[in-house]
């Protein structure tokens, strides 16, 4: 009994390794939907400034079937154009899925319900899980330190941080990557132990 506990922690612990994150769908607007903001004010791109889209991620529209959805340029965007969209959805639930990172911008097909602000741009991040072959950027050689032999006070040059030490970091993927390699090590310590 004990060797099957051990084996399915073993199995989770695998499953763990293999995690990918999934895609999420948004629903824009939450429980009032698609629709003319209350107080006139950016709530959609407010609301978006505070998400992280990634490619694979979906935004549902939920709206009356008198009001729609427009995918436009971002010039048709600043100026609530309606009459030539990349793409318009019209069925009141509207599942729009992003395949590529970049701003995408989405105004109401009513002009007047646009200029009321409901409109909406959403920044999908760039897909940072594959790696790319790239030449290893140069590493300059540290410097010694220059003292200086004049004053009586010592002078330390440091040398200039690297370009790596100025990069951000992913810290979705380092969770994911934590939380996969605990449950593989638990795994592989439980499978070990009998």
């Amino acid at each position: 009994m004990a060797k099957c506990g051990s084996i399915i922690v073993g199995l989770f612990g695998l499953v763990l390794l293999m995690q990918r994150g999934d895609a999420a769908t948004f629903t824009v607007g939450g429980s009032k939907g698609w629709s003319v903001p209350s107080d006139n004010s950016a709530v959609f791109n407010q609301w978006a400034e505070k998400m992280r889209f990634q490619i694979g991620d979906s935004l549902l529209f939920v709206y009356q079937t008198s009001d729609s959805v427009l995918q436009v340029t971002k010039e048709d965007f600043s100026n609530c154009n309606t009459n030539s969209p990349i793409a318009k959805f019209t069925d009141g639930h509207t599942e729009f899925k992003f395949n590529a990172s970049g701003p995408y911008y989405f105004i109401s097909g009513n002009k007047d319900n646009c200029n009321k602000n409901e409109k909406l741009v959403v920044v999908v991040l760039a897909d940072r899980t594959t790696k790319t072959a790239s030449p290893p950027s140069p590493v300059a050689p540290t410097p010694s330190p220059v003292v200086d032999q004049q004053q009586s006070n010592t002078t330390v040059v440091s040398p200039a941080p690297s370009a790596e030490a100025d990069q951000p970091r992913n810290g979705a993927t380092s969770i994911v990557l934590s939380f996969g390699s605990v449950g593989a090590l638990v795994g592989a310590t439980l499978l070990l132990a009998f």
